[in-house]
């Protein structure tokens, strides 16, 4: 991919609210030293892999502990973090801008199935689904047990006011609610369609926020939102006292962390390496990794390999 285009998805990042946290990070640079990337720029030979994540804190340390695994298997890498939301990443991954991204198995199948309704309550129905709908230029390699979904939460001061256990719950009050979430959040049946439809449940007002960063928690907390979509790892929810609303219809369905990575860029020591580090993934695990990068302001670099020296991958 031409280094131009790659500037246009830059900045088609930066132009969205789900860009916002990305501390203006271009897709461009080589090196960037937040995430200890040293291994030069964006099309530099077919045995590089170009690891890229999403716009939010667990894709990039997903991202990270990939990039650390494929190094320590003796793969080139680069790093080419918070690119923004699966609508510009995937296009990255199919220009050839980026080869490899930590992806969530049920959501991928919502976006390939273009919102159309998908049956996404059990691992045996998303990967049928993902067979089915995943282009051959795409791979998926095994995926993890640990697993982090969209949710929706509220305060613990509002759940109690209104009596709110369950999304079912927000039928009769969200006429007077705002919801925060990322921008992307309205057009997706995983989203303000599939809340409508299946729930029918419509808020009065949607406020495009930071994907589940500091700008929807900061709203949530101060009243600015009533509702917010956070990703249920999301160590904030504990330390806050948020409340998780259950999910009892499965809108955001099975959502097990996986390596989607360009076919053509995928060899039996890139698919041992990920399936071996997916193989010690567990939810448990990748919340308290999360919570060292989120809550304790850790780096993304140490943290991954703290882990991954824990579990004897490098």
């Amino acid at each position: 991919m031409q280094r131009r285009h790659l500037l246009t998805l830059a900045l088609l990042a930066a132009a969205t609210p789900t860009a916002a946290g990305c501390g203006g990070f271009d897709p461009l640079a080589a090196g960037d030293s937040s995430s200890g990337n040293t291994n030069g720029s964006a099309g530099s030979g077919s045995d590089v892999i170009s690891v890229g994540s999403a716009n939010f804190p667990e894709s990039e340390l997903l991202a990270e502990m990939y990039a650390q695994v494929l190094d320590a298997a003796g793969v080139k890498v680069e790093r080419h973090f918070g690119i923004g939301s699966r609508e510009v990443y995937m296009r990255a991954l199919h220009d050839g801008s980026i080869d490899l991204i930590p992806e969530y198995n049920g959501a991928l199948l919502a976006y390939l199935a273009d919102n159309d309704t998908v049956d996404a309550s059990t691992a045996e129905a998303v990967h049928a689904g993902l067979q089915e709908k995943l282009p051959a230029t795409l791979t998926l390699l095994d995926e993890a047990t640990a697993e982090d979904k969209d949710s929706l939460v509220v305060t613990a001061a509002t759940a109690q006011r209104y009596d709110l256990a369950t999304i079912a719950d927000l039928a009769p009050v969200a006429g007077d609610f705002v919801l925060g979430a990322g921008a992307e959040y309205a057009e997706r049946r995983q989203g303000l369609l599939g809340l409508a439809e299946v729930y029918d449940v419509t808020f009065e007002q949607f406020r495009p926020l930071d994907a589940g960063g500091p700008l929807t928690v900061a709203a949530l907390e101060d009243d600015t939102v009533q509702v917010a979509s956070l990703l249920s790892t999301d160590p904030v929810i504990v330390q806050r006292g948020f409340v998780t609303l259950q999910d009892p219809q499965g809108l955001f369905g099975v959502q097990n962390v996986v390596p989607l990575i360009s076919t053509a860029k995928n060899t039996a020591t890139v698919t041992q390496a990920l399936n071996a580090f997916s193989a010690t993934l567990t939810t448990d695990a990748l919340s308290a990794a999360l919570g060292r990068v989120s809550l304790e302001r850790e780096d993304s670099a140490t943290v991954a390999r703290d882990y991954l020296t824990d579990h004897g991958l490098i």
